[in-house]
């Protein structure tokens, strides 16, 4: 594969890849050394992308794998705050209702970061990243085969 190929079908997903990275890790700087670690190992298998079917799906792959190595890592401190996340929309100006909603949001991220991982990633794809069904289990079976 060509550079010309390589930026014009694996650069447009990198956004989708910082966003997984950034759910899986919480956090940015984190998010980001993983994006670039999964980029360069994308192009040092550059010969394997003809023969793949989603291309889209093996650099999410890469990327959970990378993800999931760092979190096992002693370096690893995983965000507790919800300062970066993106929140529902405010109804109103209310500081009741913003509190009300603050504290919804903490509970929810609770409830996502305490089911395994497995369903963790489902819920990204779908609810975050906006993934199709399809999509999804396209991803799953690539994951599950490596």
């Amino acid at each position: 594969m060509s550079l010309e190929l390589f930026l014009s079908q694996v650069m447009p997903v990198k956004p989708k890849l910082l966003r997984f990275a950034y759910r899986l890790l919480g956090n940015e700087e984190d998010a980001k050394d993983i994006i670039q670690d999964a980029l360069m190992k994308v192009w040092h298998h550059k010969e394997r992308m003809n023969e793949l079917q989603n291309l889209e799906a093996w650099c999410m792959r890469i990327t959970r794998n990378l993800a999931l190595d760092r979190m096992k890592s002693k370096k690893f401190q995983p965000a507790d705050d919800l300062d970066h996340v993106r929140e529902l929309p405010a109804a109103t100006r209310n500081p009741h209702a913003k509190m009300e909603q603050s504290d919804t949001m903490k509970k929810v991220h609770q409830v996502i970061q305490s089911l395994p991982e497995k369903y963790r990633t489902l819920i990204q794809l779908r609810d975050m990243d906006g993934y199709a069904y399809q999509e999804i289990a396209d991803i799953r079976k690539l994951i599950s085969t490596m």
